[in-house]
């Protein structure tokens, strides 16, 4: 088994040269509340559990790949947080991913994008679910612009250390985040 020190990193500002680098939705607009139709679809959610169209513009020069993330911050987990949806690898030519296209077979994804196992324990698009009566949770859309091509994380790797791995090649990041509760 590899570990940490097995990768290459780059380090990189988080913050560095995003320009004009935005990520936005036709499906889900800043602030507002989400569709029942991208919501999670069991543990009593009754969603369809459709991935949202999440389109992005101008990411900086030295661009390799991009990765997308879904976040619950909001979620009652000790303070971790939920991890909804992981796709990293998406060619750097691509500017979307379409609506339904986080099904399980990763087939709406752009070529060589691949999805990472969020913490519903699938590798797919999970739609919000908050417990009943918590207030509205935030579900942040983040993309990331990578100088990577690939993130190199090990078999199984677990969202937060994909999170890791991403964040110490990321060029610019932007996020959209909208709201869910029941």
């Amino acid at each position: 088994m590899r570990n940490l020190l097995d990768f290459q990193i780059v380090l990189a500002p988080a913050e560095a040269a995003g320009g004009g680098f935005a990520l936005a939705s036709p499906d889900i607009a800043e602030g507002a509340t989400i569709d029942r139709k991208f919501v999670f679809n069991d543990f009593g959610g009754t969603g369809d559990n459709v991935s949202p169209e999440l389109n992005w513009s101008e990411p900086p020069a030295g661009t390799k790949s991009f990765a997308l993330f879904c976040h619950d911050p909001d979620a009652p987990t000790g303070g971790a947080g939920f991890w909804h949806w992981l796709v990293v690898d998406i060619p750097a030519s691509a500017r979307s991913l379409k609506q339904g296209a986080g099904t399980a077979d990763g087939a709406g994804l752009p070529a060589g994008a691949k999805q990472i196992r969020s913490d519903y324990g699938f590798s797919h698009w999970g739609g919000p679910c908050p417990p009943v009566g918590d207030p509205p949770h935030r579900y942040v859309f983040t993309i990331y612009a990578l100088g990577v091509e690939k993130v190199e994380a090990p078999e199984g790797a677990t969202a937060s250390l994909v999170g890791f791995i991403v964040n110490q090649n990321v060029l610019a990041k932007a996020s959209l985040t909208g709201l869910y509760g029941r």
